[in-house]
């Protein structure tokens, strides 16, 4: 229920730019931002972007260690978070060994000053050397510690570059468009895509949290054109009662996008059956190293792609680097895309690289006759079992369609005669139908749809999985849960 008008939102960020070269930034310099997606988080960063600062803008869903780890990481100078974290954050003072000034918005605790009253004296006009800043997020930390994504700082003075704007370029968004965004700000996507729009004048629709309902209400009472989700939050509107789901107008939509996880085939489908062609997908990373994309037409020609390189060319290649054949899966590289470096990390850096000077995310894919691309899964979740390559994605795309499950996990366990095992870990729509029964009807359901080697030989049920609100899941935890045990 909250508003922040343009001008408001402009005053505000020169006043907190300001205090920035009051406390000796410059450009290039580094800031990090704990918040919920709270009124004043676009302030904020357009402080910093306007200053020639790097950004960083952390999960509120992290805990203290890597919080502290993230900060020092970054070597953040100014810190900044809300009330609502000072749980998390109240240990760190002292432990962040670069930060020289800290704030807090909606209240203080010892060592961290007002933000409101600190950028209340300063001027509302913009400050005299105004430079482009540029985020630098962390990944999502599913495989590890979170890698810091550094990308060269644009040249060019504050609002003089002409930048390509892909929602304008892409998706057809004009200066009467209205963007939902209901996914958490601090992420690569929802953060660059409201950021873009704020700056062409778009009304940006910020969700504080992701609700199924919710989200189908705001499309019908603000009539939004454009929107950008993830396939956890399709799932979730389609598991949602016929009479709720169908009682809203989404007619107004005129561009979904998707992205950050693989969407199974018949979520998708549903999709387009019930918003019509308007869903559009992309697959690209925080690291900025490529961008494949396709549009709901395309998709339906090309069921399960994520599309073909927009702005590089895509290479499958296999564990000795050679490429592969069409049709044959791999690693995937990217080439002639955009520049990065894992923060103060060499040897990640140049993990991701192939020896052409191409850049991989990690994921297991391959490119059909028409050059699209399909994803098969992450490497590092790859079961080896009795000496047979799983990916487990295949597996989660089946299950997640069965009537009674609302999320599900699939990864390796001990096994001593096989070394690995499939296992499913599955949260119910509900927990009174955990019972041992729904485990079989579950392992059989997958039979009549895969291979049985791909199939779970194993179910457990959970009330909540460790599902990251951008789509991706926090699969090691569950997974180091198990061989821990074991």
């Amino acid at each position: 229920g909250e508003h922040v008008s343009l001008a408001e939102l402009e005053a505000t960020a020169n006043q907190a730019a300001h205090l920035f070269r009051a406390l000796g930034l410059n450009r290039g310099d580094h800031i990090a931002i704990l918040l919920e997606n709270h009124k004043r988080f676009f302030q904020i960063c357009w402080a910093a972007q306007r200053a020639g600062l790097y950004y960083t803008a952390i999960s509120w869903r992290l805990q203290q260690e890597e919080v502290e780890y993230i900060v020092n990481n970054c070597e953040a100078r100014v810190f900044i978070t809300s009330h609502e974290r000072r749980a998390v954050v109240e240990p760190l003072v002292g432990k962040t060994s670069k930060v020289s000034a800290r704030y807090m918005l909606d209240g203080t605790i010892d060592g961290f000053e007002s933000w409101e009253e600190a950028i209340s004296s300063m001027p509302t006009t913009p400050i005299a050397d105004q430079a482009e800043g540029q985020s630098m997020l962390y990944s999502s930390g599913t495989t590890g510690y979170p890698k810091g994504v550094k990308k060269p700082l644009p040249e060019q003075a504050y609002g003089e570059g002409e930048e390509i704007n892909l929602m304008q370029v892409l998706y057809g968004a004009t200066e009467d468009s209205i963007y939902l965004s209901p996914a958490p700000l601090y992420h690569a996507a929802p953060l660059a895509f409201t950021m873009g729009l704020i700056r062409m004048g778009v009304r940006v629709i910020v969700m504080e949290h992701f609700e199924a309902e919710r989200a189908l209400e705001y499309i019908q009472n603000y009539q939004v054109t454009h929107s950008q989700w993830v396939p956890t939050m399709f799932v979730r509107m389609l598991k949602l009662p016929d009479e709720v789901r169908l009682a809203y107008d989404v007619s107004s939509l005129q561009c979904a996008i998707h992205a950050a996880a693989p969407c199974p085939i018949p979520v998708k489908e549903e999709m387009i059956d019930w918003w019509g062609p308007v869903i559009y997908e992309y697959y690209a990373g925080t690291e900025g190293n490529g961008f494949v994309q396709l549009n709901s037409q395309e998709w339906l020609e090309h069921k399960g792609s994520v599309g073909r390189p927009l702005n590089c060319e895509v290479h499958i290649c296999d564990d000795d680097g050679e490429e592969v054949l069409v049709g044959e899966s791999g690693t995937i590289f990217m080439g002639g895309g955009g520049e990065f470096e894992y923060y103060k990390d060499d040897e990640k850096t140049a993990g991701s690289r192939h020896p052409k000077g191409w850049s991989t995310l990690g994921d297991v894919g391959y490119l059909d006759e028409d050059g699209y691309l399909y994803l098969t899964d992450r490497k590092h979740f790859m079961i080896i079992s009795g000496g047979v390559n799983i990916y487990p994605q295949e597996a989660e795309n089946v299950l997640i369609t069965h009537d009674k499950v609302m999320d599900v996990a699939v990864f390796g366990v001990p096994n001593e005669e096989f070394g690995e095992e499939v296992k499913a870990v599955v949260q119910p729509k509900d927990m009174a139908d955990a019972t041992p029964e729904l485990a079989i009807e579950l392992m059989d359901y997958c039979r009549t749809k895969l291979s049985h080697v791909k199939c779970p030989r194993s179910v457990d049920f959970r009330e909540e999985l460790p599902r990251h609100p951008t789509g991706k899941l926090y699969k090691r935890l569950l997974k180091d849960e198990y061989w821990q045990k074991a």
